[in-house]
């Protein structure tokens, strides 16, 4: 019997079948082990020992597996075919030894592109050891994570709150979105004008002419600037003589592009199919691991994390079987397209992205995926078919033009390109082509050399430069991959670390950076500037590689960057928050105080007229405040808009009752309403705004109504209880008894009616919620592998799993009801190892009280950050004899 070691228990299933009784196939559930979330687990002073711990999900697991092992002739290690899989299988080596569960048994390693029959068993003809290399590259870029993760993240937290956490390369990405956000503020718009003539051909065929040039000087997109020389363009075409002077018709050949790499599927998905990249590994990882078609389950498409662009000899000899098949021979290539990666610091020696079988068409295959797959699949197949496909034939034509008028010679340029020949066209376009479609169609009419054309109209246009765009998370990743930082395997995941750590958010498809990324970002490039630069990052990418290659030693490579990193960090201890501000403010000017139209001082205190405002530090992070203080308590948010003439702090009147004085104010937290001043230290009675209600639109009695919240809307005919409606921190509610229901939008919360109100409490009842906190039933996706329903429910924050005790919040690019058993299980064991060990045995008897200790942060795998922000320690008990701390967090990082 021989026992086989992979990741997922969906790919184990698959593979049993593929191998028959002798072969025991295990699942491990990707890494069984990780550093531990404490300071120490990487040593420096040791030269860089690493102290693994197993993961509380994976204990039972791999003891089943050593169980398996010990009875075994020998252990085949077939998990994930790049460095990730490399890993867990030296983890699960190395754990087994441990165990001494190896009483001499041949131990392999295997790896497979696809998960076919043909795949793995021609895989397991070639077995081969743990290659070392591999797993030093792995070994030295978790250190160096792990370092950058619990070195620098502290120092954001001491010296710039509300900051959570900075990473290897999750900070670069960021600074990328950060320095493009910086240019378009920067920007200066420049005015410039085109003038173009549509001209006719003796036969009446129209077409239009661009100005190039004026008494033999080219004219280029931005040489005229003004109205007046626009005009005065204008003016000699009207009265000119046009005729050809020259037309050049050239040949162009356009070539398809090679099948998909990570990074360029994901690149692709995102413009084509809207899919942001976490969402679109999700969905290929389905594909990969297989789905059932006819009772049996196939893997659809080959491993979806490569750098590699070529295929097979037997994939490509089946795709071109099927383009044969479909479009006939004349789309076919006398000989088959090779293919080279062009990509920086490329070093995966996989197969590109491709279907395992060509002749397994997206319409065939549809009615067994679900409407995302089905998607992500016709891309795949589209793209690798098209690889193979035979050129596009064009013709460009060029025609020079001359307008005589008077003594001045004015040159005009017509361009046209038709498609002669489809070629891959006919399938495929990559997306970025899509807007060439008008160009590749527009035909210029016949015409010759000396053949006069007649005016038909001058058309002059008023321009300007526009700032270059934000990213996309399709540029973002194509712009990491050019500078070669990061590895395109972890691309989804720091998108995703800077996304739920509210560094950038998605608005209207681009990533646009929010406060609290530019405040990190100012802080690393003031402090931290050459550990955020491209090229630094790009290159200790190469020497990763180069440790991968078996070129260079990973302990040296650590060796190098520990030097410099920790004494920068100690730079950093005695730098004072004032000086952290000065910074920060002198480098955020741009955005925080852009020049206001009217050319007035952007600093000047709008409030009292005579304060300086600055940068501010408070206790949940930056805002924007007067030098005047506390005579003067103007705030207002961190953002790139100065305030409006009369915001800030705006007087209502008073409160009839009490006499105090109603304002209206911009906080760090938006816009709310306040009574009075608060006495003796007492704060003031405070309101938020309702969703929609416009500071510009509340008056006195509006603002008095919202601060009486909350208020009694009448009793609940069942039990005589009252009903009120008030606003809280999560916006306004209905309330009884225990019984919380938000408002809609459309519902005003000052006007609100009791029927209303009775309506959206039975409605909030019927939907599972009771009693405030309690939770719904929700949808039932099978059992956990340890035991217990697994189940997605919607919660106040958004949908969730549940698993016992252990509550995982979905990914927003997670849609709850295609939620998979898989995907759950990943979410709920990922949540289970960041929790404290103390939460995860809350009903269990301590026998001594733990000594507080901060829970240190957690280094997230795969997308190179660091650690989340730990919570607040807890406060101090009266004075008890001693205990020693033998329980500690635990956190287990997954790769995406």
């Amino acid at each position: 019997m021989q026992v086989v070691i992979v990741e997922s228990p969906a790919k184990a299933k698959t593979i049993n079948k593929y191998l028959g009784p002798d072969y025991e196939v295990i699942a491990s559930y990707g890494h069984v082990r990780d550093l531990p979330s404490k300071d120490g687990s990487v040593d420096p002073e040791a030269d860089f020992r690493m102290l693994w711990e197993v993961d509380p999900k994976s204990q039972k697991r791999l003891s089943d597996i050593a169980k398996a092992v010990k009875a075994a002739d020998g252990l085949i290690l077939a998990t994930d075919p790049d460095r990730e899989g490399e890993a867990i299988s030296w983890h699960v080596l190395e754990v087994l030894r441990e165990k001494k569960a190896l009483k001499g048994q041949k131990v392999e390693r295997v790896v497979f592109n696809a998960i076919t029959k043909q795949a793995v068993l021609e895989a397991m003809k070639q077995p081969r050891a743990v290659d070392i290399a591999l797993v030093d590259a792995y070994l030295a870029r978790r250190a160096l994570d792990y370092l950058v993760g619990f070195t620098l993240s502290p120092v954001l937290w001491r010296k710039l709150p509300g900051a959570r956490s900075a990473g290897r390369v999750q900070s670069v990405a960021l600074r990328l979105v950060c320095d493009r956000e910086r240019e378009i503020e920067t920007f200066v718009a420049r005015e410039y004008w085109s003038i173009a003539a549509q001209l006719a051909t003796p036969r009446g065929e129209t077409f239009e002419a661009r100005l190039s040039g004026a008494d033999g000087k080219k004219i280029t997109r931005l040489s005229v600037g003004t109205a007046e020389e626009a005009a005065a363009f204008r003016a000699a075409l009207e009265s000119a003589a046009f005729s050809v002077r020259n037309v050049e018709a050239k040949p162009l050949k356009r070539h398809p592009q090679p099948p998909f790499t990570t990074s360029t599927l994901q690149q692709e998905a995102s413009r084509k199919l809207g899919l942001a990249p976490a969402r679109t590994m999700q969905i290929a990882q389905r594909l990969y691991e297989g789905v059932d078609i006819g009772g049996e389950t196939v893997g659809l498409i080959t491993y979806m994390r490569t750098d590699g662009v070529d295929m097979a000899p037997e994939a490509v000899a089946a795709t071109r079987s099927a383009i044969g098949k479909q479009f006939g021979d004349r789309y076919l290539p006398a000989v088959p397209r090779k293919y080279t990666t062009k990509a920086k610091n490329a070093q995966e020696a996989h197969e590109a992205i491709r279907p395992t079988d060509s002749h397994r068409s997206p319409r065939e295959v549809a009615r067994h995926l679900d409407a995302d797959q089905a998607r992500l699949y016709e891309l795949i197949w589209t793209r690798t078919v098209a690889s193979q496909m035979e050129s596009a034939a064009l013709e460009r034509t060029t025609a020079d033009i001359i307008a005589q008028a008077g003594a001045r010679t004015l040159d005009l340029t017509a361009t046209g390109t038709v498609v002669k020949f489809d070629g891959f066209l006919a399938l495929y376009r990559e997306g970025k082509d899509d807007d060439d479609e008008d160009e590749e169609s527009r035909r210029l009419p016949a015409m010759s050399a000396g053949e006069k054309l007649d005016k038909r109209e001058i058309v002059t246009a008023q321009h300007f430069t526009e700032p270059p765009p934000r990213f996309s998370e399709a540029s973002l990743v194509k712009r990491m991959e050019e500078l070669g930082i990061g590895r395109p395997s972890t691309y989804a995941a720091v998108l995703a670390v800077l996304q739920d750590r509210e560094y950038v958010k998605l608005e209207k498809k681009r990533l646009v950076a929010e406060d609290k990324g530019r405040l990190v970002t100012a802080f690393l490039e003031s402090f931290f500037k050459k550990y955020v630069e491209y090229d630094f990052t790009a290159d200790l990418e190469e020497k990763l590689d180069r440790v991968s290659a078996d070129e260079v030693d990973w302990k040296q490579v650590l060796r190098e960057f520990w030097a410099d990193f920790s004494l920068a960090v100690d730079a950093t201890k005695d730098l004072r928050v004032s000086q952290v501000l000065d910074a920060l403010d002198e480098m955020l000017t741009a955005h925080i105080f852009p020049p206001k139209a009217d050319g007035t001082d952007p600093r000047l205190c709008p409030t009292c007229g005579s304060g300086r405002l600055s940068l501010k530090m408070g206790k949940f992070g930056a805002f924007i405040g007067c030098s005047n203080y506390p005579e003067c308590r103007h705030t207002q948010p961190l953002s790139g808009e100065a305030p409006q003439e009369g915001e800030g702090t705006r007087k209502l009147g008073a409160d009839p009752e009490t006499g105090l004085e109603v304002t209206i104010r911009d906080g760090r937290f938006g816009t709310y309403l306040q009574l009075g001043e608060g006495v003796d230290g007492a704060k003031p009675k405070r309101s938020s705004l309702p969703k929609g209600l416009k500071p510009a639109d509340v008056d006195l009695e509006t603002a008095l109504a919202l601060l009486a919240l909350p208020r009694p809307i009448g009793v609940h005919p069942e039990d005589g209880e009252p009903i009120l409606a008030g606003i809280g921190r999560f916006g306004p509610y209905i309330q009884h008894g225990k019984v919380y229901a938000n408002i809609e939008d459309g519902d005003d919360i000052l006007a609100i009616g009791l029927n209303r109100a009775i309506t959206l409490l039975a409605e909030k009842q019927s939907k599972g919620r009771g009693a405030r906190g309690g939770a719904t039933a929700g949808r039932n996706l099978g059992d956990h592998p340890s035991g217990g329903a697994i189940t997605v429910r919607p919660g106040r924050f958004g949908p969730y799993v549940n698993h016992g005790k252990i509550n995982a919040t979905l990914p927003k690019a997670l849609d709850p009801d295609q939620l998979t058993l898989a995907e759950a299980i990943a979410l709920i064991d990922a949540k289970a190892a960041t929790a404290p060990a103390g939460k995860m045995a809350r009903k269990a008897p301590a026998k001594k009280a733990a000594a507080p200790k901060a829970k240190a942060a957690t280094v997230k795998d795969g997308d190179e950050s660091a650690a989340a922000k730990p919570k607040a320690a807890a406060k101090k008990p009266a004075a008890k004899k001693a205990t020693s701390p033998k329980t500690t967090a635990k956190a287990k990082s997954k790769a995406s």
